[in-house]
């Protein structure tokens, strides 16, 4: 499970270092990049809307099949793509086998390991899930240096683990003793009343974080390759790579921090983070690129995991699972729609005012969040 749970997460940000490649082979604009990117965010939304539930429905392994099966279809589609065109279906494809493998292969490791389990299943899952984001883009870049053919060699090895990943979930038994039955509906939206205000700075801050990972993910290699002249997509996979581990660490250190302080403390560190990559872009330099990286990731990492460890345990049980698809929800919007917001910057101007713009609007939301907190501090004292 966490295998297929990690192969279906990499293939979803393996493209990230092959997209100065696509930008070449294809002739399309650091614009057309960043909604390449952007269309994998919003099918993983509408993903989670529409098919949020269906594990609940339909039993866990059906979904993880499908979820594999779309991740083995994306990487034939990158394979034997010839256009622009091919990529956004590929992207689209990633989008819902990310959102269907989310929910199904978290529920199915608690299932199966219980929660007396030495490890436990949340710890496996949180890896599975940021170490597959994390670890695509780094075997693609490596692979797309080392490989004879950097656009086909990532997606035949990403195309034979998916498949690997499919047969195994295949073969597994059903986890799920309670199966309601298919009865397609969209998911609803809620925002739990009781920590409405919680939960929304909790999703402003993760948000900004997430918008932050949206556009390193999109543009990291224009930068490299632009900027700095470093045409390695190792390097672009490293800083991805970085990012995104980083999350999944910051998400285990919320546990060492007192709820009261988690938030201010993740919206500090993504205001040092905006300014660090603010800093690479106007001195274009690699350094603070790779120190942004690494404090966004551990700065969203803490807002993830309050946002997340406030719904479960303060709102009304009924709504927690509406609840927490909501805030993924947002979370990936934030991620798309900065994304393409950057572009259209891009090319009005240029990267580095694009970059240090972006910057700037990402330390303002999250200075806003801290004097909300500061505020709501005095009234309660």
């Amino acid at each position: 499970m966490a295998f297929a749970f990690w192969i279906t997460m990499a293939g979803t940000t393996a493209p990230t270092p092959l997209y100065p490649l696509y930008g070449n082979e294809f002739g399309f604009t650091p614009f057309t990049v960043t909604v390449v990117f952007a269309v994998y965010a919003l099918g993983v939304v509408l993903g989670l809307l529409v098919f949020g539930r269906l594990s609940d429905q339909v039993g866990r392994r059906p979904v993880l099949v499908a979820a594999t099966l779309l991740s083995v279809a994306a990487a034939v589609v990158f394979l034997l793509a010839q256009d622009v065109a091919a990529i956004i279906v590929a992207r689209i494809v990633s989008g819902f086998s990310a959102a269907l493998v989310t929910g199904a292969a978290t529920a199915s490791l608690a299932e199966r390991l219980g929660q007396h389990s030495r490890v436990k299943p949340a710890t496996i899952a949180l890896f599975a899930n940021m170490g597959g984001l994390a670890c695509g883009t780094l075997l693609a870049g490596i692979l797309a240096d080392l490989a004879p053919s950097p656009l086909r060699t990532p997606w035949i090895v990403m195309l034979v683990l998916a498949a690997v990943a499919a047969l195994g979930v295949a073969l597994n038994g059903e986890s799920s003793t309670h199966r309601s039955g298919f009865s397609p509906q969209f998911q609803p939206l809620h925002i739990p009343g009781e920590i409405r205000s919680d939960f929304l700075r909790s999703a402003m801050a993760a948000g900004a974080g997430f918008a932050v990972l949206g556009v390193l993910t999109a543009v990291t290699g224009l930068f490299l390759g632009t900027v700095l002249n470093e045409s390695s997509h190792s390097l672009t996979g490293l800083v991805v790579f970085i990012a995104f581990a980083c999350t999944a660490l910051g998400q285990l250190l919320v546990r060492a921090l007192k709820p009261v302080t988690a938030l201010p403390v993740a919206c500090l560190g993504l205001i040092v983070a905006a300014a660090l990559i603010a800093t690479a872009m106007a001195t274009s330099t690699l350094a603070p690129l790779l120190v942004g990286a690494t404090v966004n990731g551990l700065a969203t990492g803490i807002a993830v995991g309050h946002g997340i460890g406030s719904i479960t345990t303060r709102s009304a049980p009924q709504h927690r699972g509406a609840s927490v698809s909501t805030f993924f929800a947002i979370l990936y919007s934030m991620l798309a729609v900065p994304a393409i917001g950057v572009g259209v910057l891009i090319r009005e101007t240029s990267l580095r005012p694009a970059g240090e713009t972006f910057s700037a609007v990402v330390a303002t939301l999250c200075l806003g969040v801290l004097l909300s907190l500061v505020r709501t501090g005095r009234r309660a004292a």
